[in-house]
């Protein structure tokens, strides 16, 4: 083999092992493109806000709901994520792929909503005020159902049965609290589109609380830490 030849053997090599590598994150970057690219199709087809051409405003359980979901939903992605990291038990890992995939394409349509209407990803109001709930947030945790700081800092900390263990406890009562949120907008939306988003999310978690039930039971586990 000539020295052009094995140069270019050489950099056909580095680029096979400079693409594996960057899997992950290609993979990563592609799923955050999913979630965010769903707004563009929802601004592109039936107005969000519904049968009306008025937009909601910012103090409207519209808004609300849009807002404190999407933040309920980060931590439910982010939550997956470290527990890919700490354990190989498929049915687990497989379950923080689905909910780090469905909750980023409906946090995605939920901050189109946003965008579309002219609203803040933000507001001053505090969570859940547009349901007439009141939370005492504490330690990260700003509404029913989500962990604390706390709680993130110790699952970071475990591994294998233990971190599978933890993981569905607290995502089952996260989803339980998602799931409330959810159907408190149904029960009081005005927005056909949004309403439709919401009673998806009542349905899919109402499923994956039954899934996560029989997987701690499986694991011979209690729903609470």
């Amino acid at each position: 083999m000539t020295g052009d030849q094995e140069s270019t053997a050489e950099q056909a090599r580095s680029g096979g092992r400079s693409r594996r590598k960057l899997w992950w994150p290609a993979a990563l970057a592609a799923l955050v493109a999913l979630g965010l690219g769903v707004p563009a199709l929802v601004s592109s087809g039936t107005p969000a806000s519904g049968s009306s051409s008025s937009a909601p405003s910012t103090d409207s359980a519209e808004a609300g709901f849009a807002r404190d979901m999407a933040t309920h939903h980060q931590q439910a992605i982010d939550m997956s994520f470290i527990v890919r990291d700490r354990t190989q038990d498929q049915a687990v890992r497989t379950l923080a792929f689905d909910i780090i995939n469905t909750q980023a394409n409906q946090r995605g349509m939920l901050m189109g909503f946003l965008d579309q209407w002219g609203l803040t990803q933000a507001s001053a109001a505090k969570p859940m005020a547009w349901m007439g709930h009141t939370y005492e947030a504490h330690d990260g945790s700003l509404m029913p159902g989500m962990a604390t700081n706390a709680d993130l800092d110790r699952l970071r900390t475990l591994s294998g049965r233990d971190a599978e263990v933890f993981y569905l406890q607290l995502m089952l009562a996260h989803h339980r609290g998602g799931m409330d949120m959810a159907q408190a907008y149904v029960d009081a939306a005005k927005n056909d589109v949004e309403k439709r988003l919401a009673q998806t999310m009542v349905n899919g978690q109402q499923a994956e609380i039954d899934l996560i039930s029989s997987m701690l039971t499986e694991r011979g586990a209690k729903p609470t830490p």
